[in-house]
């Protein structure tokens, strides 16, 4: 429990003259009478602020009994406010997420569950187009194929978050939506868990992604991600997908070689060609063969000229909208390729490297544009202005422009 919030106010209190008052002498104060100790409780904060939203949420549709029933004698979580607060930075690179992501053991138990499925994910991808291997991904990297659901009831946490979190109006937003799920009937409030942040079910939709993107499609009238049958859940996942741009028979991505003369300025920008404009590059499969037919493809070197390589798919931009960031993306794509029969990738990491903290990145940032090398701010992300001047930096040096934010680079600068 957080220490609580003292206040000591003692009555009556001396008046205040304003600025231009003649000065007087001081009064003597008059005896203390009473001395009235009020106590501030997160407990009691909550209690306030569940008060205070209760018109906010009747005037976004949320009917009186719904409120009452989901928000009376609501309690504190604390131990959501400590994961919130105390969320390590995530400085893990890529070839150790992957390792943990697309693990022999999560291809097994994808193979396992595919198997188990096959019938129901046959469905979803005749009806949506998204494969089964890619779905069956996705479920395997957000909760183990359904065995990390998540307990903590979902009501309670984005209540917590919203009056005590970082980003409350997030959070209350998602708690109207999750407040309209219990008023749909298609979850009862002893059923309604999730992860600590709101998250839900076996694909860990939150509340405003469920309300979206979520259906029934095993026809029973409720859109159940939470239960042990996984249908409506995997099938929420392809729609969630297919509204997200999904391209049927489309890789996700391929992992490719590059020459040795390669313009490493055409990686990371944005540049999208057709495969057999990349072939005339010098690129070519990862197994040595020619590049399947794309219209539009770009060039991803997650870890520089010393890692792998992808070209990159419009079906790259549509997991991302389920998880923004490149690793994560990469994982699910990678993993579905792998529950496919696929081989693990091909080139190697260089596991010699760290991640840069956030810190770092920031003194990286500061660094380059000291030394003339603009990133038009410092804000600890490596986006598109970062890489111009790490490249810019690096072509000064001699060094691969490759764009890769490293310790080494850092140290060159410092």
């Amino acid at each position: 429990m957080r220490a609580a919030i003292l206040s000591l106010s003692l009555l009556p209190g001396p008046a205040l003259a304003g600025p231009a008052a003649m000065p007087q002498p001081a009064p003597e104060p008059p005896p203390v009478t009473e001395a009235i100790l009020t106590i501030s409780s997160p407990q009691s904060g909550l209690d306030q602020w569940v008060t205070a939203f209760r018109p906010r949420a009747l005037a976004a549709g949320i009917a009186p009994a719904t409120f009452d029933r989901a928000l009376n004698g609501i309690r504190y979580n604390e131990s959501v406010i400590e994961k919130d607060r105390n969320q390590a930075e995530f400085t893990r690179t890529l070839w150790d997420y992957l390792d943990s992501a697309v693990s022999d053991r999560r291809v097994e138990n994808g193979q396992i569950a595919l198997a188990q499925h096959r019938t129901t994910l046959d469905r979803l991808e005749a009806t949506y187009g998204v494969p089964a291997e890619v779905v069956t991904a996705i479920w395997g990297l957000e909760s183990s194929y359904g065995a990390n659901r998540g307990d903590i009831p979902v009501i309670e946490a984005l209540a917590t978050l919203a009056h005590d979190g970082r980003r409350g109006a997030f959070f209350e937003a998602q708690l109207i939506d999750a407040l309209r799920i219990l008023q749909s009937g298609d979850i009862g409030p002893d059923a309604f868990t999730g992860s600590w942040a709101g998250a839900m079910g076996h694909t860990q939709f939150i509340p405003s992604s469920y309300q979206s993107f979520a259906v029934d499609f095993n026809g029973d009238g409720r859109r159940d991600i939470w239960s042990d049958d996984p249908t409506d859940a995997l099938a929420s996942t392809a729609a969630y997908l297919a509204r997200s741009g999904w391209q049927k028979g489309l890789p996700w991505g391929i992992e490719v070689t590059l020459p040795t003369d390669f313009d490493y300025g055409l990686a990371g920008t944005g540049t999208a060609m057709s495969s057999a404009d990349w072939a005339t590059l010098g690129l070519r499969d990862a197994t040595g063969g020619n590049l399947p037919d794309l219209d539009r493809a770009e060039l991803l070197l997650p870890a520089g000229a010393r890692g792998a390589a992808f070209l990159i798919t419009a079906n790259f931009r549509a997991i991302e909208r389920y998880n923004a960031a490149d690793a994560y993306v990469i994982a699910v794509g990678h993993l579905s390729d792998r529950l496919a029969g696929g081989p693990p990738i091909r080139a190697a990491w260089p596991r010699e490297d760290r991640a840069l903290t956030g810190a770092e990145r920031r003194e990286l940032q500061e660094r380059l544009t000291a030394a003339g090398f603009d990133t038009k701010g410092v804000d600890g992300k490596i986006g598109p202005n970062t890489l111009a001047a790490l490249r810019a930096f690096q072509r000064s040096v001699g060094m691969v422009p490759d764009g890769y934010a490293s310790l080494d680079i850092l140290k060159r600068l410092r």
